[in-house]
């Protein structure tokens, strides 16, 4: 099981054949032990000879002062490694809600994912995140269910939870030998093998003989492993209806297809920080997890025409990249991530950003391991790299030859829901918190800076409470800020409750032309999350087609201003009904006011309520604390969804406003005596009570 092929740094320039690289995330909740499985990946590919350790601080994955102080990933890294004659290019993502963004932009960018359980905890909130955008993106994975060694490991509990809670189809290749204390290794149930593991990082996996008091459930979990594939495969259909061997390599060779339609979900086992059970893993990341030629050709759209075209994983196919990722990287600059689809760059060469519709240079090209780099000369098909020179390209945007330019989907990143005011404290802080909110801000597509004309402050808004503090704490330390930091509050919005017609006239007259623009339009209640819909049912040209774009960006713009009491509007649909214009003072501008207008007036006459964030709380608790934690949950406005109890621990689902949040943890951990945990996520916005929105219009308006 020994990688032969040590790393070197003169191998950087070998073209790896595209069926040997292997693109692929590193996902799963928070302290689940990603970045722990990534460390010995690195150790044991040779590309660290010493293994990092996050509890000290001393993690590769993990550069950034934050996340070496906090111990936890804040940032998604990319590394590269090779392992038996293969490329493996790793991204370790963020476990953390707040940092969900990142595992978003990842996913959208790899190929495959090895999404990491606790054996204690099994599947958790923010396992079931990150396995949602994996779906999105129809990412195949594969499972490493860690910490077998922990006391209160549950193999069998965790692949339960894995095929009820994830809705997925999970195949065992191995079953742990031993649990808790006396986990030694693992049963090869795809090679009939046994191995056991020292703990030593530097000794090699001792191959035994299947443990007499394991072969029961070795060959129980065998003929489980070969019904399933029989469902998938005629060939081991038959020879398993004939009682026939089936061969290790005509088993890799069905799971492996089946793994890339995303039919099954390889599982595996071991214990990361204990050194056990990691050369079988990347064995598994080889054999079953895709390479760029496995995948169907990308989809495009050709500019030029709007017809979609396919970009196949070739080399000599036009080039075509996807930016998913900007790094204000404090030695070099800005750094932007590439994953190049097809064809091939090199450093130099001018390209073309079909997002923007401009040209750029490629600068020059590094391949990272996390916050080092090292340069190469160009970049091939199904390359993870970073670019430096690109100064107008930014996160979603689409690179491409500028002869064949065409536009790939871009990625979505939810809005945030917490803010706080900052204020610099000098001038001199002035223009340097300035720039250092704009180069945040390209980093981080969930963090928002709004100047909020009313108090003369500066609003920076992001995704939970712990997102803010890591934003204020880079600010203030990485880029030396000196700033005033307010208390967080709420990002709240409005909408309206009933249908209304509204309607806008904008007459300006000065002593040369004047200006003119009239709308009238109907205004819709949506249901929460659809946003804004614009419809055009002008008839018989009572306005011209060019000033139909404008009365929709007006009304757009008067949504994020905000309505009747100060929060921007959100799920509504406005239809334009009718309208009048001038031939000579009508304008552009004359029917963007005009639309915003008519937006204010239906507004005001809507009905309008104030929304809140609501969200999905997630409570693990020894039974003894479940009615404190639950009269707490009451008195928040919080709503129980639902429970379910394992042996002494209890797990309580339950919908809580954000407003209602702030110092949970502390709480929970005083009335749990620090025992109990909980994982908070965005999930919807819903209406808030009457009595609270009055006091809400009185005292938080100026921080929407």
């Amino acid at each position: 099981m020994k990688n032969t092929a040590p790393i070197k740094a003169k191998d950087r320039t070998v073209r790896f054949p595209l069926e040997r690289i292997r693109n692929i995330g590193i996902i799963a909740h928070i302290d689940a032990g990603k970045t722990t499985v990534t460390e010995r990946i690195l150790y044991y590919t040779g590309l660290t000879y010493k293994i990092g350790d996050v509890d000290e601080g001393t993690a590769v994955m993990d550069w950034m002062e934050q996340e070496r102080t906090r111990g936890i990933t804040i940032t998604a890294a990319a590394t590269t490694c090779e392992w038996q004659e293969n490329r493996i290019n790793i991204i370790d993502t963020p476990g953390h809600v707040d940092f969900t963004a990142e595992v978003e932009r990842s996913l959208r960018v790899l190929d495959g994912g090895v999404v990491v359980f606790d054996a204690v905890a099994g599947v958790e909130a923010q396992s079931e995140t990150v396995w949602r955008q994996a779906d999105k993106y129809r990412v195949p994975r594969i499972c490493f269910i860690n910490k077998m060694d922990r006391i209160g490991a549950n193999f069998n509990r965790t692949l339960s939870m894995i095929e009820k809670r994830l809705r997925a189809n999970p195949l065992p290749l191995q079953i742990p030998i031993g649990s808790e204390a006396t986990f030694e290794g693992i049963i090869d149930l795809v090679e009939n093998k046994a191995w056991r593991f020292d703990g030593n990082p530097d000794s090699e996996p001792l191959e035994i003989p299947i443990p007499q008091s394991e072969e029961a459930r070795y060959h129980k979990a065998r003929q489980i492993l070969l019904e399933k594939l029989s469902e998938y495969d005629d060939h081991i259909m038959m020879a398993y209806l004939e009682g026939r061997n089936t061969s290790g390599a005509e088993l890799k060779d069905v799971i492996r297809r089946v793994t890339i339609a995303n039919k099954v979900v390889p599982v595996l086992c071991g214990s990361a920080f204990r050194n056990k059970a990691i050369h079988p893993l990347l064995n598994a990341i080889v054999d079953y997890l895709p390479s760029p030629v496995d995948l169907p050709p990308l989809q495009a759209i050709d500019i030029r025409n709007g017809i979609e075209v396919t970009r196949p994983a070739r080399d000599d196919a036009p080039f075509t990249a996807l930016a998913f990722k900007v790094v204000s990287d404090p030695f070099v600059g800005r750094l932007v991530y590439l994953r190049v689809y097809s064809g091939k760059v090199k450093a130099g060469a001018e390209i073309f950003n079909s997002t923007r519709g401009h040209r750029e240079r490629i600068g020059r090209i590094l391949v990272m391991h996390a916050n080092r780099r090292e340069e190469v000369a160009e970049a091939d098909t199904g390359a993870i790299i970073a670019n430096l020179g690109l100064k107008n390209t930014f996160t979603g945007d689409t690179l491409c030859h500028y002869s064949q330019p065409v536009l790939l989907e871009s990625i979505y990143f939810p809005q945030p829901v917490l803010s706080i005011a900052i204020e610099p404290k000098t001038k001199a802080d002035q223009d340097k918190m300035e720039d250092a909110l704009r180069r945040l801000t390209e980093e981080d597509p969930t963090f928002k800076v709004n100047y909020n004309r009313d108090t003369g402050q500066t609003v920076i808004s992001g995704m939970g409470e712990l997102h803010l503090d890591v934003i204020v704490n880079r600010l203030l330390s990485e880029f030396g800020v000196g700033a005033k930091v307010g208390k967080p509050r709420v990002s709240y919005k409005e909408t309206i409750t009933i249908p209304v017609k509204a309607e806008g006239r904008f007459v300006q007259q000065t002593g040369g032309r004047g200006q003119f623009g009239h709308v009238s339009i109907e205004l819709e209640p949506l249901e929460s999350g659809t946003g804004f819909q614009f419809v055009n049912r002008i008839k018989s040209g009572a306005i011209p087609k060019q000033y139909i774009s404008p009365v929709e960006a007006g009304i757009k713009e008067a949504m994020e201003t905000g309505g009747a009491m100060g929060y921007p509007v959100v799920d509504i649909k406005a239809t334009l009904l009718d309208g009048s214009y001038h031939e000579v003072d009508s304008s552009e501008i004359a029917f963007k006011i005009a639309g915003s207008m008519a937006l204010k007036d239906g507004l005001a006459r809507g009905k309008p309520v104030i929304l809140e964030p609501i969200m999905k709380l997630e409570v693990v608790t020894p039974r003894e604390f479940v009615g404190d934690i639950m009269a707490d949950l009451g008195s928040r406005r919080g709503r129980i969804e639902s429970m379910e109890t394992e042996a002494e621990t209890c797990t309580i689902y339950a919908m809580i406003p954000l407003a209602e949040s702030f110092g949970y943890t502390t709480t929970i951990r005083s009335l749990s005596q620090g025992r109990a945990t909980h994982a908070l996520e965005f999930y919807s916005y819903q209406e808030l009570p009457a009595a609270m929105a009055e006091q809400v219009r009185i005292s938080g308006k100026s921080y929407a």
